[in-house]
């Protein structure tokens, strides 16, 4: 069984109408390549490359030979094992008439948006494919979307047991063998101590010095470790917003493992119940909502953002673009109240309006400005790249 992503498949489509080489980046095992496989022509042209097939490698050994005289969709899939072949898709997105549109898809290593930034600047798009969201499994499966997470091969697992056990296996493999592809050095033991530590600081402020102690590393050393796995995309870091109130407000990032699924794997929570009653249940939450809710505007990363100041007032989520702003705070609770926080960030940070993202089933204003959202309710609530709109 595969689910349709009608709204990633669209996203890219325009991309690649607009643009000649368009790049989709995503942790391992999110669905990239079956993505791309779904898009029209891809199969039809014949013109797919698997970096991770010896006889595809073979086939791009003189890449401007195989390449030039393709048409349609040409598909790279694995691209950070070639960063050379970007050059090469230069020359070719130079072409006029443009014979061919070039899909290239890639884990995210470190290196990879640098060499074709480099390579491509102006003619490269990048669209980042995140796990299944709400609005693909469809709210009615909001639960075990929460608890398994959005990797299709767990979400879609038989029973709550098989995808835990999938995302246990993507955790050792990850750290076995698909970091080190990724140009991650970090040895296999060390890299899943330090992941799952941070499963404990998910949705808290990163303190470098604290991890640091505890693993007797510097704290240079620390933040390398964690922008390895932000590099690779299974870490979020919601970068901190800050400007002059006249406040002393944080400036350390705030720390998300990418899935809910790859996160209760690491707490060991197996089933709804033990979710229920882990400590981390609240944390796990706001990490979840945050998703759908950034995936629901259509909002990227360097639009997110977190605040906090010294003295206690916070926002989970800012997002912003261009002029806009808007707060998001998110409850574990079907009957959220407004707080002072709540107040101080609407007149601190000039807010257009802050929602209170819940786990009821209604949606109701809180004040003029404030409204309480049903998660399973945002696209009722308007909230959706439209609201974003200039």
């Amino acid at each position: 069984m595969l689910l349709p992503r009608r709204s990633a498949e669209a996203e890219v489509r325009r991309l690649l109408r607009r643009f000649p080489v368009v790049a989709v980046v995503g942790a391992r095992q999110v669905g990239k390549t079956t993505l791309a496989r779904g898009l029209s022509g891809a199969r039809a042209s014949g013109a797919y490359f698997d970096l991770e097939d010896p006889a595809d490698l073979a086939r791009l050994e003189e890449p401007m030979v195989a390449l030039r005289k393709l048409k349609g969709l040409v598909v790279v899939d694995e691209i950070q094992r070639r960063p050379e072949l970007f050059p090469v898709l230069r020359v070719l997105a130079d072409r006029r008439p443009l014979s061919a549109r070039f899909l290239v898809l890639g884990s995210a290593a470190p290196d990879l948006l640098r060499q074709s930034s480099e390579s491509l600047a102006g003619r490269i798009a990048y669209h980042e494919l995140g796990g299944f969201s709400l609005d693909e499994t469809g709210t009615e499966n909001l639960d075990r979307l929460w608890l398994r997470g959005g990797m299709p091969a767990a979400f879609l697992a038989k029973t709550d047991a098989d995808g835990v056990d999938w995302c246990r296996r993507f955790i050792r493999t990850f750290t076995e063998r698909d970091a080190q592809s990724l140009g991650i050095t970090i040895p296999a033991a060390t890299l899943q101590r330090f992941w799952a530590m941070l499963s404990h600081y998910h949705g808290q402020i990163f303190n470098a010095s604290e991890i640091g102690r505890s693993f007797a590393m510097s704290d240079a050393t620390v933040r390398r470790y964690l922008d390895a796995l932000t590099s690779a995309l299974v870490i979020r870091q919601l970068r901190p917003w800050f400007e002059n109130i006249g406040k002393r407000q944080v400036k350390a990032p705030k720390i998300y493992l990418f899935d809910s699924g790859i996160l209760h794997a690491m707490l060991g929570v197996s089933n709804a119940e033990a979710l229920e009653r882990h400590p981390k249940v609240g944390a796990s939450w706001e990490g979840f909502a945050l998703r759908e809710v950034a995936s629901a505007l259509g909002a990227g990363g360097d639009e997110c953002f977190y605040w906090r100041t010294h003295t206690g007032a916070e926002l989970d989520l800012l997002v912003v673009r261009g002029a806009r702003r808007l707060g998001f705070e998110f409850k574990l609770t079907d009957s959220p109240r407004v707080t002072p926080s709540m107040r101080s960030a609407l007149a601190d940070l000039r807010l257009e309006h802050l929602y209170v993202v819940h786990a009821g089933e209604r949606n109701f204003p809180l004040t003029e400005q404030i409204t309480a959202v049903a998660l399973a309710s945002l696209r009722q609530a308007g909230i959706g790249p439209r609201k974003l709109a200039p």
